[in-house]
């Protein structure tokens, strides 16, 4: 049996990575680029290393990326993104990743599918087909090549790179995504605090949101935790690790993204988020540095498909920044946003800040955007090799 070569480029976004790829190179039939994609990352891998894939073996690096010109008059680039399962055959493309939509706007223009400047800043406008929305992205370029090293630092990434900025538009969903994504109100439940009765957990509150991608909060109090935690706090802890599942999972039906938990768990890892929050308190980042509780407004974490992420999504910071402008959350209560939109929160490997745009009109919240900066980089370009019987 031989393989088969298809063109792919390894990308960095943020602080995760994945595989990408041009749409036109892979099968139109779902089923069977889900079967090519699974192979290329290495899933499903009973081991849980992705020994023999592209895949890390991790949330924010066992994910692809699939791109084509877009039809749409006000946009470049349709971009869809699927989490991988490490250790199932699922790949969940119910939601976006905010931070792999760094590497967008750069992929399509090293790709050829949007013209771009020579010199200055191309302007890349992106769709996101799994949660219908529009996302700017903010390119440097010189030289007629993008320019991808630079002096701009994000926590959670060893090497500086070039600055890319994003503005994820109107990020309340409100309209129906492709492939499994969902649509709804801002606050699908109507509430901007709910309580959840979780069996095994007791009655918890939480905030549920539309904004970048569908997120829970909680208190860190609420599952026992200070909000100061790194992952090897928590990750080796297999009943904490259950109990925020069930949080997350029966946060999913309460959200009307499965109609159980059980169905949540087993077939929509990706989303909804559940990410936890506390007061400012100082804390030691995981790569040493000192992070001080006057240096930010609020201490954040996050869960993505099932571990604590190192850092924090790019998504996640969407939904805290919308979250902090919007009075009555459980965000807000902890750290309303300051007059210019912006909120400065920490996370396991630093701290991050984001800007929301929001108003009350008519007695409804809305946000026109969420800004924020991130970097990429191309690791390897080339092809993937996968076998021909798939």
């Amino acid at each position: 049996m031989s393989q088969h070569r298809i063109p792919a480029v390894y990308m960095r976004g943020g602080t995760s990575k994945g595989v990408f790829f041009v749409a036109g190179d892979l099968p139109a039939d779902a089923q069977a680029r889900d079967r090519i994609l699974l192979r290329v990352i290495g899933s499903p891998d009973r081991y849980g290393k992705h020994t023999d894939g592209m895949g890390g073996a991790t949330s924010s690096t066992s994910k692809v990326v699939v791109l084509s010109k877009s039809t749409r008059p006000d946009c470049d680039v349709d971009y869809l993104f699927g989490a991988v399962a490490i250790d199932a055959p699922v790949i969940d493309w119910s939601g976006n990743c905010g931070n792999l939509s760094a590497a967008v706007g750069p992929f399509a223009i090293t790709s050829g599918l949007v013209a771009a400047p020579a010199d200055g800043t191309a302007v890349v406008r992106i769709w996101q087909a799994n949660i219908a929305k529009k996302i700017v992205s903010h390119v440097p370029m010189r030289g007629g090549e993008v320019v991808e090293l630079g002096d701009f630092e994000l926590d959670g990434v060893a090497f500086p790179a070039a600055e890319v900025k994003l503005e994820f538009l109107d990020p309340a969903a409100d309209e129906a995504g492709a492939d499994g994504g969902t649509g709804g109100a801002m606050f699908p439940s109507g509430n901007k605090v709910d309580t959840l009765d979780v069996p095994g957990v007791g009655r918890v509150e939480v905030t549920l949101i539309n904004a970048g991608n569908p997120t829970i909060f909680v208190e860190a109090k609420a599952l026992g935790l200070k909000g100061t935690e790194l992952q090897g706090d928590v990750n080796g802890k297999k009943e904490l690790l259950a109990l925020a599942e069930a949080v997350r999972a029966h946060g999913a039906v309460a959200m009307g993204l499965a109609l159980s938990a059980e169905e949540a768990t087993a077939k929509r890892p990706h989303t909804p988020k559940l990410a936890y929050v506390a007061a400012p308190a100082a804390y030691t980042a995981s790569d040493g540095k000192a992070v001080a509780a006057s240096s930010i407004d609020l201490l954040a974490r996050i869960f993505s498909m099932g571990p604590l992420h190192h850092a924090m999504t790019g998504t996640g910071a969407v939904a805290i920044a919308a979250a902090a402008a919007i009075p009555g959350t459980l965000v807000h209560r902890l750290a309303p946003a300051g007059p210019d939109g912006r909120v400065r929160f920490g996370h396991p490997s630093g701290s991050l800040v984001v800007g929301a745009e929001a108003a009350e009109v008519d007695g409804q919240w809305a946000v026109k955007k969420v800004i924020m900066s991130r970097s990429a980089r191309r690791l390897m370009e080339g092809w993937v090799l996968v076998p021909e019987d798939l």
